[in-house]
């Protein structure tokens, strides 16, 4: 590559960024990061009508959450600002007459009633309209009447589109960094508005602009756009300018049946397609996001990478440098990438497993906090709490699972689990007041001196393992669950122990 590599992320703040898009963005940060280049962030706001108050904001707090932040973007190293569209409107208005005066536009002052018409005639042929070459000079176009006519109706304030006049008979063969050589008939491309009367140009124009301008050096993007790239790429080169290279990614789809993934999808099955949770404020309903469901960053970046590209072997934990050294656009696969939403927390489960123990401690501690419990155990005990996470982390997908696997520790159980309390026979109550007697006489109350002198016992008295160990856990735990019994007894420490023995005695 002989330029810098300038790649860009251009979402519309039409409403929270969804994890295709998240996905689009990674792609194009870590093909930046891997070749030295720049990654910047442009909102592509020239659609008034559909901006949606917030939308900007959340884009710009999810990338930094994520941990792949532009390098540059509003407010942020602005080489090439402004980098919001809306800003920049200025500039579209001298490029579209560039167009009209090199024969590569024309003004259109097609009322919408008219085009309804001209669709209606149409369908009652059994034919779709298009607005290309075999009808443009049959409309209401500058094509048809003088330049004198057209300046006169503009002036009068006629309301006009400034249309691409698509070149005829042409076929198009395109590179496309992931699907290869893709063709096109130009015969069959609508001449799409590039510019409305109100003084805003379409996404076509002003994107094409911003990207020669900011100087983009490779358009990494979504496949719903690839039917826009013969377009795009015809409107480099009647500007005369170099065309960046294209890449065009599979889609996310379903994680069952066909279709791409909707936020419907995440809605019905329960899993986050957002990075962070967003209410919609016309109706103030919530969508979950990523972060607020507990995921780390880090997984959610790790699953990401790894829908639609592989590095070649069947490695599936990367750390974000290490993506960042082995990312490959040509690696990326052409079929879309089914979501799975165990896979997802799989990976999030892995990357608990991760950290460390301290970290995890933390926070569990805010966690428990929030419960205002009653318990014997001090909740704020670092090294007390640090000990149960380490009994309890390799069962759980996220750290809001840690209560539910460890209410134990801190709360003698309320109830029974029915089916483990057939466990308790007949002789159990006696074999229980014998191990109260043993463990009130232990004086090293640590869970390896506990467990030598209880199975001691056993072995003594010929008593057989199971009689005594199940409904031993089942009066601590109240199933037949959870870590060690000995590391559990320790930590709930012997007055407790005990306590909860006496319980089940009576209870069960």
């Amino acid at each position: 590559m002989s330029k810098q590599v300038r790649v860009r992320f251009a979402p519309s703040p039409t409403g929270p960024l969804h994890i295709g898009g998240v996905r689009t963005a990674l792609f194009n940060y870590l093909f930046a990061k891997k070749n030295n280049g720049v990654f910047f962030l442009r909102i592509e706001d020239t659609d008034q009508n559909r901006f949606v108050p917030g939308a900007e904001e959340y884009i710009m707090e999810a990338l930094e959450w994520l941990g792949i932040p532009p390098d540059e973007t509003i407010g942020k190293n602005e080489k090439f600002g402004p980098y919001k569209q809306s800003e920049r409107k200025h500039l579209y208005k001298q490029y579209a007459n560039e167009l009209i005066n090199s024969d590569s536009a024309y003004y259109a002052f097609d009322t919408a009633e008219a085009l309804d018409e001209q669709r209606k005639q149409h369908e009652e042929q059994g034919k779709t309209f298009i607005y290309n070459w075999h009808n443009r000079e049959k409309l209401d176009t500058s094509l048809v009447i003088s330049a004198e006519e057209t300046a006169k109706r503009i002036a009068a304030g006629e309301d006009y589109v400034i249309r691409f006049k698509t070149p005829v008979n042409e076929t198009l063969h395109l590179q496309d960094i992931i699907r290869g050589e893709v063709k096109f008939d130009t015969n069959l491309l609508d001449d799409k508005v590039l510019f409305k009367s109100d003084g805003m140009p379409t996404y076509h124009l002003a994107n094409i602009v911003d990207d020669h301008l900011m100087e983009t050096s490779h358009v990494i993007r979504g496949e719903e756009w690839l039917p826009s790239m013969p377009l795009h790429v015809l409107l480099y080169r009647a500007f005369g300018w170099e065309a960046p290279e294209f890449a065009h990614l599979p889609l996310i789809m379903k994680p069952v049946g066909n279709g791409k993934l909707s936020k419907r999808d995440g809605d019905k099955m329960g899993f986050p397609v957002f990075p962070l949770d967003w209410t919609d404020a016309s109706n103030m309903t919530k969508s979950s996001g990523y972060r607020e469901k507990g995921f780390f960053p880090e997984a959610v970046i790790n699953f990401l990478a790894l829908l639609g590209w592989n590095d070649g072997t069947e490695k599936e934990l990367f750390t974000l440098e290490e993506l960042e050294n082995v990312f490959d656009l040509n690696r990326v696969h052409k079929a879309g990438a089914k979501f799975d939403p165990e896979k997802n927390k799989w990976f999030n489960h892995q990357y608990l497993m991760k950290k460390d123990n301290a970290d995890l401690t933390e926070l569990f501690i805010s966690e428990l906090e929030k419960k205002n419990i009653s318990t014997a155990l001090d909740v704020t005990n670092k090294t007390l709490i640090t000990r149960i996470v380490s009994l309890i982390k390799e069962r759980a997908h996220f750290v809001s699972e840690f209560w539910e696997l460890s209410d134990y520790f801190f709360e003698a159980p309320s109830s029974y689990d029915e089916k483990a309390s057939k466990n308790w026979k007949e002789e159990t109550p006696n074999l229980m007041r014998d191990l109260i007697s043993i463990l009130g006489e232990i004086e090293d109350f640590t869970a390896a001196n506990i467990e030598t002198i209880v199975k001691d016992w056993m072995a003594k008295n010929e008593i057989g393992m199971g009689k005594v160990m199940q409904p031993f856990r089942l009066s601590l735990v109240g199933a037949l669950k959870g870590p060690h019994l000995f590391d559990i007894v320790e930590l709930i420490g012997k007055e407790e122990t005990i306590k909860r023995i006496e319980k089940a005695i009576a209870t069960l």
